[in-house]
């Protein structure tokens, strides 16, 4: 009894292989569909990837900066028009709650400061003055990059230490210099490094307490007190911090946590990257349309191919098989380029900004998974198509 032929099997070496061959006939077009898929999963792993990077900054400037530290501020009056201030005590009775573990604060001084007495007093470019403890700078664990800061004998004497953004728009770039605040030159003893988490301090020029109440008109009220308290004792000290400044009227002040800032920045780094996203998507979307054209293309062009396969006694089911495998591997080629491209640009901006370089392996994991996914759904039809081709009529149209 005659036995029924049965199509060769085809293993995964095989296919790969008839795979491949496909690709390899025409490289051009190879490389110009994959470009498509490799844009797109490369604008997906940057934008992620920078994101990613960013935060991580902020994570470590937190972690530097700490989230122990609290501001007592006044509040407003509940009668309108007062002026609401704290007592001139309120640093030494903050010091005293336990948990406490360094007290500064500054004062605001209404002068102005100037490059020099001939600048119009008008034009202050936003800096403000402001009398500063000599503790101030160790509560905010900021550094002078440049001089130094105010202690127990420059502090009595006209001598001024500028936040770096005061000190830029001063066109300072060194101690030495002098400035002109309120009828008198200063001489600036030091510049500030960035200080995130008060950035008030960056915009302004600050001067001894003695000296701003001997020289400048200094009431002697602080309007910032800044603490700060040991990480276990933090939510405690908030909730004693108001009565402590103003026993006789806690409601006029405001209890500030700067890091908070940070952490809801951090929280909110990816909000403008779902846009960027969207528009990965799109282009690994039109890189999908290019790779089912190129497949369907591929197709009527492999028709004799095809049809001589087919008389041969391939199966449908091995045609699709082929040719799904060419667009997977098409689409593939684009992905691993593409998270190359996303790393490097990543890479690229970290560097740059002084950023650490991080891209999530979910980012590069889900990149390269969208990409199979779009080879497997667009070499679908042309693989349908191709199975379907009559071997009879394939070869007579060769």
């Amino acid at each position: 009894m005659a036995r029924r032929s049965r199509a060769a099997r085809l293993g995964p070496r095989d296919v790969l292989h008839v795979g491949a061959s496909g690709l390899r006939s025409r490289p051009v077009r190879i490389v110009l569909s994959a470009l498509g898929i490799a844009i797109g999963i490369a604008t997906m792993i940057a934008v992620v990837g920078i994101s990613a990077s960013s935060q991580a900054q902020l994570m470590r400037q937190l972690d530097a900066l700490g989230t122990n530290m609290l501001v007592a501020t006044p509040g407003e009056s509940m009668f309108a028009g007062q002026d609401v201030k704290l007592p001139k005590d309120a640093p030494g009775m903050v010091g005293r709650v336990d948990g406490v573990q360094h007290v500064g604060a500054t004062g605001d001084v209404p002068r102005s400061v100037r490059r020099s007495e001939k600048i119009p007093e008008e034009e202050t470019s936003g800096i403000a003055v402001k009398a500063a403890t000599e503790d101030l700078l160790e509560v905010l664990r900021g550094a002078v990059g440049r001089g130094t800061w105010l202690n127990g004998a420059n502090g009595r004497y006209p001598s001024a230490v500028l936040g770096h953004i005061a000190a830029e728009r001063l066109g300072i770039t060194e101690p030495g210099r002098q400035v002109w605040i309120g009828d008198r030159y200063f001489t600036v003893v030091g510049i500030l490094d960035p200080l995130p988490l008060a950035p008030e301090i960056e915009r302004s020029a600050l001067v001894g307490w003695a000296a701003a109440e001997r020289l400048l008109g200094f009431d002697g009220h602080p309007t910032s007190v800044y603490e700060r308290s040991t990480d276990a004792s933090v939510q405690d000290v908030r909730a004693l911090l108001a009565a402590t400044v103003d026993p006789r009227n806690p409601q006029n002040v405001r209890v500030t946590d700067p890091s908070s800032a940070l952490r809801a920045k951090a929280a909110t780094e990816g909000a403008f990257s779902t846009l960027l996203l969207g528009l990965g998507g799109i282009a690994l979307l039109v890189g999908g349309v290019g790779v089912a054209n190129t497949m369907i293309i591929s197709v009527l062009e492999r028709r004799h191919e095809i049809g001589l396969r087919r008389a041969l006694g391939a199966t449908r089911g091995q045609i699709r098989i082929q040719f799904v495998t060419e667009s997977l591997m098409l689409s593939g080629l684009g992905g691993v380029a593409g998270v190359a491209l996303g790393a490097a640009a990543t890479g690229a901006y970290a560097a740059s900004g002084g950023l650490p370089w991080v891209v999530p392996p979910w980012a590069v994991g889900g990149g390269f998974g969208a990409t199979l996914v779009i080879g497997t759904v667009a070499g679908l039809y042309p693989a349908v198509r191709a199975s379907r081709l009559s071997p009879t009529l394939a070869l007579h149209a060769a």
